[in-house]
């Protein structure tokens, strides 16, 4: 049995369970590509939910991208996102929380003397139902904040 939702992420409850579907990525470094995708918020009854996500790409299930972290609320339509990358970046991002949409921007980016250059990074999500969809905007090796992923994933029935 799951221990009951902290009251401080009740908010943030809507976003609970695993997800997966498809999307779309792209920037001007890059050629276009298409991905499959699986996120997971869960949590165990403390101030947060933890996240995880990865991706793969299509049509050969090559894997492209992971990441987890933590979200937390900080005050009534406050929202906070730690998210750590394999690629030695580390990210944290405040925002908004207004009602099934999420609107975070990067108050820090930091890198390991390996990882490419990212400065900023923007993401909005928006729920409706057991449909989850985001963009993400990015920053990076010199280009300006431009647009980089967009995705639609659909939540898993409940095991």
């Amino acid at each position: 049995m799951s221990p009951a939702l902290h009251p401080d992420v009740e908010a943030l409850g809507f976003l609970l369970g695993t997800w997966s579907g498809e999307g779309a990525g792209r920037y001007p470094t890059i050629e276009d590509f298409a991905y499959t995708e699986t996120v997971t918020f869960g949590h165990v009854g403390k101030p947060f939910l933890a996240y995880g996500q990865r991706t793969a790409r299509i049509p050969d299930g090559f894997p492209l991208h992971a990441e987890s972290g933590y979200w937390r609320s900080t005050g009534p339509g406050r929202v906070e996102l730690v998210l750590a990358h394999p690629t030695g970046i580390v990210e944290v991002q405040e925002g908004s929380l207004d009602g099934p949409r999420l609107e975070l921007r990067s108050t820090s980016v930091s890198r390991t003397a390996s990882a490419k250059e990212v400065t900023a990074v923007e993401r909005s999500f928006e729920v409706d139902g057991d449909v989850l969809r985001y963009t993400v905007r990015m920053a990076a090796v010199g280009q300006p904040l431009t647009h980089h992923l967009a995705a639609e994933l659909h939540r898993a029935p409940p095991t």
